[in-house]
């Protein structure tokens, strides 16, 4: 009698599992920015569409929850895009959909700029845009930001990750250093940051800022003397926390809902640092013993992360601080 209940049940479930066989469900979509992971879930190089739906919208889950990751028709800012960590970040942007405009006083831009935009045209027919700016100058700033949301009646996002860098010990900071670092690391995050908002209230749009700032804001770097660097670093991050309060509520007339996190790298092998380490301004190996993964990060890994804060990915985060630092500050 057992054997023939435990016959039946065995049967069931086959024919259970037979019936479920047959769906098929539509293979998994994901933006060009985790190309590298896609064949793991599809063999199509078809690209998902996506429906744009406000933030109040819930998302589907299952084969649809990356979706929300595609910046398809969007209008970004990056300020310090002209090379670096900022052309980096930009170039994930277009590589997920987005039109991107680039910031920086460079005369011109870094030669890898170039190489970059005529990739990313051919691979994925997106396109950087170059603008020379100081992002100091607030009246030439406010313009060159309120002509690019004119373009298209939009602006969706901005990422301030202009700045510069002095290693100086605090008792021989003179006073001029001290203003300059700060007019580009703070004032001019601010300005960039006020300006971009502004073109998000006048087009209505739920945009999102992301202000880069550094592990530095958060600690005092072993063996690496940059005070006002630092203490800059600290005011960014502040500052985001302080812009998301203020723009973060949505107002009678539309506008407003607008986004303001911030991310704090770690050590990143640029141009810059490996400048530093000619200079025996700071160690390799002391930096690379200071966290815990024993290594140096790269500009692209920090993509994927401010792909996230600028996407609908994050869309309840906010005042937020993202440390990504190989572990640094964790010990």
């Amino acid at each position: 009698m057992a054997s023939k209940t435990l016959v039946r049940r065995v049967a069931g479930a086959s024919s259970v599992w037979r019936a479920v066989s047959r769906v098929r469900p539509e293979p998994l979509r994901l933006a060009p920015i985790f190309a590298p992971l896609q064949s793991r879930f599809t063999s199509s190089n078809a690209r998902h569409s996506e429906d744009r739906a406000p933030y109040e919208k819930s998302e589907s889950v299952g084969n649809r929850a990356l979706s929300q990751f595609d910046i398809s028709g969007k209008v970004f800012i990056v300020t310090g895009g002209g090379r670096g960590l900022g052309l980096c970040l930009a170039q994930g942007l277009v590589e997920a959909g987005g039109r991107v405009h680039c910031l920086d006083r460079l005369e011109q831009p870094d030669p890898a700029f170039g190489e970059s935009a005529e990739r990313l045209k051919r691979e994925v027919g997106g396109e950087l845009i170059y603008h020379r700016v100081d992002v100091t100058d607030n009246d030439a700033l406010e313009t060159v930001i309120a002509d690019i949301g004119a373009e298209r009646q939009r602006l969706d996002g901005l990422i301030a990750a202009a700045a510069i860098q002095q290693v100086t010990p605090a008792l021989d900071y003179a006073s001029a250093d001290i203003a300059k670092m700060l007019s580009v690391n703070y004032t001019g995050v601010f300005l960039s940051a006020r300006a971009c908002a502004r073109q998000m209230h006048k087009y209505k749009i739920q945009g999102s800022i992301c202000l880069i700032a550094s592990m530095s804001g958060t600690i005092a770097n072993r063996g690496f003397i940059a005070p006002v660097y630092n203490s800059s670093k600290a005011a960014v991050v502040q500052l985001a926390k302080n812009l998301a309060m203020e723009w973060g509520r949505m107002n009678p007339d539309g506008s407003g809902g607008i986004r303001v996190n911030a991310i704090s790298p770690g050590h990143i092998m640029t141009p810059m640092v490996e400048e530093n380490f000619r200079r025996g301004e700071a160690s390799k190996e002391e930096w690379e013993n200071n966290n815990m993964l024993g290594r140096l990060s790269r500009p692209d890994e920090y993509k994927a992360a401010a792909l996230f804060l600028l996407s609908r990915a994050s869309s309840y985060m906010t005042g937020s601080n993202v440390i990504i630092d190989g572990g640094t500050t964790a010990w």
